[in-house]
């Protein structure tokens, strides 16, 4: 039996599959964060694309069997008024790792090369500015020792418009449309031109951008994952099992009665049998 990937009829990732793999490259990702802390590495990795790409799940799917004391997301809220005030890279320095962490930004100092740009909150001589430090920027950070890898998640107008629809339509997930992203959906041309020229000024060898084609997600989630964990020569320093002692006999504790405290009530009891 092959072990290849399964598709269903609509050509979309199998389900079982895609859970299976899922978890072998979360086992993988554990295996790259002991390295990582073992090394004092400093990793970066930064999620940009258009609203609905798919970059909020893949970052979930990597971050969840991670140690969150040494892997973060860093997802900004808009600047303040004093951080407006700020060397425009300097809220982000703030979050970057120290040795032997992970961070995850969900989105990032790009802000002003796509939704600062091309929504007007900032200057033509920001952006200017933006695009001649970036490089700059990203060249002091790498050369300190930071691994810096840059995720551009592509998605197709159609496929954009079908997850808004989606969103909309669903309480649980109806928080993830703004009006920002209503904005944007309006301006996919101008996003585009942004885009184009953010790549001709940040895309090089030093410190390139790679593209992840998003329209089906499983399939993105999966190769993004695959493409992280190549970028490290890694090895598996994953501690033994651990041996629990037998736990220590208890004597001279007696355990307050139920009734002097208060229980959340069992609304999932198993029903009784007859």
């Amino acid at each position: 039996m092959s072990n290849g990937p399964k598709f269903t009829k609509k050509g979309k990732l199998d389900a079982r599959y895609y859970n299976r793999e899922l978890a072998r490259l979360q086992a993988e990702l554990v295996r790259l964060q002991y390295w990582i802390r073992a090394r004092n590495e400093r990793v970066v990795v930064v999620f940009e694309g258009r609203d609905a790409a798919g970059k909020g799940g893949t970052i979930k799917r990597i971050s969840e069997c991670l140690n969150p004391r040494a892997a973060s997301i860093v997802a900004l809220a808009t600047p303040t008024e004093r951080e407006k005030t700020q060397w425009y890279f300097q809220r982000y320095v703030a979050h970057l790792p120290a040795a032997g962490e992970i961070a995850l930004f969900d989105r990032s100092w790009y802000n002003r090369a796509g939704v600062e740009r091309v929504m007007g909150f900032c200057t033509d001589d920001q952006y200017n500015e933006f695009l001649r430090a970036c490089p700059r920027f990203e060249s002091l950070l790498i050369r300190s020792g930071i691994r810096l890898i840059k995720y551009w998640f592509s998605v197709s107008p159609q496929e954009q418009e079908r997850r808004f629809q989606s969103r909309i339509h669903n309480t649980v997930k109806r928080w993830k449309i703004s009006p920002m992203d209503l904005e944007s959906r309006q301006r996919w041309v101008e996003f585009s031109q942004a885009k184009d020229m953010m790549f001709e000024h940040t895309d090089n060898k030093l410190s390139p951008w790679f593209v992840v084609e998003s329209d089906d997600k499983k399939r993105a989630r999966l190769n993004c994952i695959q493409h992280l964990l190549s970028q490290f020569d890694y090895q598996d320093v994953v501690p033994g099992p651990i041996e629990l002692p037998p736990r220590p006999k208890v004597s001279g504790y007696v355990r307050p009665p139920r009734s002097e405290q208060t229980y959340v009530a069992d609304q999932y009891l198993v029903p009784e049998t007859s």
